[in-house]
């Protein structure tokens, strides 16, 4: 198994830590996505992400891969990316910032579906005000969705790889497995 961290911008050097320490090979993809069994949209600043990733030529590839299966798994500005107004592949529409600015960041501990109580850091985090009838929402804080998943897609809405847990990194691998069963 081999993961692609979107590796342009933000927090992936977090997610390439988390997954090594998980034996999991990764690939960090700037120019070209590689060949890989999932891939790991990191948190960052959403819209120079979504900027390099048409300059680099990477927003159709990324966004036909997802929508042909890949599983991809989306944290903080990962999340704002795969949402309907970005590259529209999973039926959410988030709210950006949504918990106010850097001084607004946080952190919490709550009930992730499957998993149990999780940490939770919140970075200037959007969360779900919107989710379609597919999407199902894995986790809440404050009433407001910040966890979902639909089919091979696992959104947060906060920072898993800046914690030592590994459970929502090892469910996202387990996206990966099944599809590759």
């Amino acid at each position: 198994m081999k993961i692609a961290i979107l590796a342009l911008q933000g927090a992936f050097a977090e997610h390439e830590q988390m997954l090594r320490q998980l034996g999991v090979e990764t690939i960090l993809v700037r120019e070209h996505l590689e060949d890989a069994s999932g891939l790991i949209i990191p948190g960052g600043e959403s819209t120079a992400m979504m900027r390099i990733m048409k300059d680099e030529g990477l927003f159709e590839p990324i966004r036909q891969a997802i929508l042909e299966g890949l599983p991809v798994l989306g944290t903080c500005a990962g999340l704002i990316m795969l949402d309907k107004n970005h590259l529209d592949v999973m039926d959410i529409k988030a709210r950006r910032n949504a918990y106010g600015r850097q001084l607004g960041s946080f952190n919490t501990e709550e009930e992730f579906k499957g998993i149990g109580k999780v940490p939770m850091t919140f970075i200037r985090a959007p969360y779900i005000e919107e989710a379609g009838p597919e999407v199902e929402i894995l986790a809440r804080v404050d009433g407001k969705a910040v966890a979902a998943r639909q089919g091979n897609m696992l959104v947060t809405a906060f920072h898993p790889e800046l914690t030592d847990d590994t459970r929502i990194h090892e469910l996202f691998l387990s996206l990966v497995t099944n599809q590759n069963d």
